[in-house]
């Protein structure tokens, strides 16, 4: 099964499309599927010339009005068949380049993360990338370029063996406006809707390729012309006023099939965005004299840093000049810009063994899963622990975010149990807990700050 119709899956929609035709490769000359038509036709126009009835010349008439009536039939679908072979096999090509594009940017990420790095003598360490994963399509843990890359390169290789499912989530995946995927979604939805209810009149299965709606809400958008190719309609170049113009036209067989085309939609409406997760990017040290010590990348930051130094000039003298008139709602309004310069949160987590835990979070993200971050490492997860800042202040376990917390970009917490819990734990079993906080798996990985 092809891993978009588990992607789908896993979200419960689960649709079947029906192949229109006896189906040809991509790279198969038209000539062959053109021959298979010929000799379909070929058999259907024999039987009636054979069971024609009355005088001769009318059974010859007939007969040949027939063979006429099957050649040009033929004649249109061999020009349509060859026509979408042609658009398919250019859109082949297409994603055939855009993979190999994205290969080539994966390969050369990979070999700039594997060039010796800068050593600074007696500085503190420098954080490497912020690294993302996504489960949907591999095990591979990468920066968030290329694991952007990753995942278009993913959606390319699946096309071919499910163009409806694919094509969906490209349009959802590819395009990061959200406003725009609505409108776009919407506008295909309408096209479907309009060859649903009329599904014999040919005028609903025109697109003009130049048309202002057409071209604002759906052709600047990444995947809609392999979703309309996957419908079923072609470009094709149709009479239009004084001249010619281009057109999406829908297949005319393909239109009566209403099960198909809801299908189509659901898919459209249901269909979600394959994302990358953050990775904890989990580290283990020893006890260090480092560890409140940090150097962190730009990409923690929403601005450069030569912005975040003007944003502070500003803000001293803004102060400066206003002394102590400043109001509640630009005191607020500060804090809210404060918040939003940061991305990320480098969190190190300290044990009384003085082992340091270390994880990257956004930092919008509540206190809440730092907890359940340290929690899910603990060798005894069940006993109540407390985090306290590097100043003693004790933290909880609440929805309140990293930044709000003033947690961001980086900082060092100070891990200890509940004292009252451990004291009625040893008490019940005749011993104290161990000293040894974090799970096996984690501290076999352990290492220098």
């Amino acid at each position: 099964m092809a891993a978009i119709k588990k992607f789908f899956e896993k979200r419960k929609l689960n649709v079947k499309f029906k192949k229109a035709g006896e189906g040809h490769r991509l790279d198969e000359p038209p000539s062959a599927s053109s021959s298979r038509m010929s000799h379909s036709h070929s058999q259907a126009a024999t039987p009636r010339a054979s069971s024609s009835r009355g005088p001769e010349g009318e059974v010859a008439r007939k007969a040949a009005a027939d063979a006429a009536l099957a050649r040009m039939e033929m004649k249109q679908q061999s020009k349509t068949a060859d026509g979408m072979v042609i658009q398919r096999a250019r859109m082949k090509r297409e994603m055939e380049a855009e993979r190999k594009r994205l290969m080539e940017a994966e390969a050369k990420g990979a070999a700039a993360r594997a060039a010796p790095k800068e050593v600074v003598k007696d500085g503190a360490p420098m954080l490497g990338a912020v690294l993302f994963k996504c489960p949907d399509i591999g095990p591979q843990v990468l920066p968030r370029d290329e694991m952007d890359s990753a995942i278009h390169r993913f959606l390319l290789d699946n096309y071919e063996d499910e163009p409806e499912l694919t094509s969906a989530l490209m349009i959802y995946t590819l395009n990061k406006n959200k406003d725009k995927v609505k409108v776009c979604i919407e506008t295909l939805i309408k096209y479907l809707d309009n060859i649903i209810n009329n599904p014999n009149e040919e005028k609903f299965w025109k697109i003009r390729q130049n048309n202002k709606a057409f071209q604002d809400r759906v052709a600047d958008m990444k995947g809609t012309e392999e979703f309309l190719l996957a419908a079923g309609f072609s470009l094709k170049s149709l009479p239009f006023e004084d001249g010619e113009a281009m057109f999406y036209v829908f297949d005319a067989e393909l239109a009566q099939d209403s099960e198909r085309l809801q299908n189509m939609k659901d898919v459209l409406l249901q269909a979600e965005p394959i994302k990358p997760e953050l990775d904890r990017d989990i580290k283990v040290f020893h006890p260090s004299n480092s560890a409140s010590k940090f150097r962190i990348p730009d990409e923690f930051y929403s601005i450069s840093p030569e912005e975040f130094k003007k944003e502070q000039q500003r803000r001293e003298e803004a102060t400066e000049k206003l002394g102590m008139l400043r109001t509640k709602a630009m005191r607020e309004r500060d804090e809210q810009r404060e918040l939003r310069k940061y991305r990320y949160t480098l969190l190190r987590v300290r044990f009384p063994d003085g082992v340091i835990l270390q994880g990257v979070f956004r930092a919008n993200e509540s206190m809440k899963k730092a907890f359940e971050f340290v929690r899910e490492n603990l060798q005894n997860n069940w006993i109540p622990f407390q985090l306290a800042s590097s100043t003693g202040s004790k933290l909880e376990e609440g929805e309140a975010t990293l930044a709000e917390l003033g947690l961001a970009p980086a900082t060092l917490l100070n891990f200890s149990w509940d004292a009252s819990v451990i004291k009625e734990v040893a008490a019940q079993q005749g011993q104290a807990i161990t000293n040894v906080f974090l799970t096996g798996d984690l501290l076999a990985q352990i290492q220098q700050l």
